[in-house]
């Protein structure tokens, strides 16, 4: 079993900066893609930024440029620094994990592995003046 817990959240002014950091414990080892979505209030949730085991790293359109992911595989943590932040990425941040479970419930391949996503509780960011 996975387990991944964010931190990182908080308040903060447009034009300011925030780290999320998404860390993983338990069967670390099947881990691959790490993902953090979003979801604004009243919205639908949104991909932010993804990276690969080797460090390969996508960012929505919304936040390139201004958001940068990280991975340190020997804290088994990702770190998301957010700059220039705007009232428009106020939402809750959520961790997601794809680990590799061939034999799980709900597995689904993902670039030719099988294996299931792992979802963490989620931490607020709100960017208000």
């Amino acid at each position: 079993q996975v387990r991944l817990v964010e931190s990182g959240g908080g308040a903060v002014q447009p034009g300011g900066s925030l780290r999320l950091a998404c860390a993983a414990s338990g069967s670390t080892f099947n881990i691959n893609t790490m993902t953090w979505y979003r979801q604004p209030p009243g919205k639908d949730r949104e991909m932010v930024a993804s990276i690969t085991p080797l460090g390969v790293t996508v960012y929505g359109d919304s936040v390139r440029g201004r958001f940068t992911l990280s991975r340190d595989n020997a804290k088994n943590t990702i770190y998301l620094q957010m700059n220039s932040l705007k009232t428009e990425d106020t939402a809750v941040y959520y961790c997601s994990a794809f680990v590799e479970s061939p034999y799980s419930a709900g597995a689904y391949y993902n670039n030719g592995v099988r294996g299931v996503d792992v979802w963490g509780e989620g931490t607020p960011v709100t960017v208000s003046p």
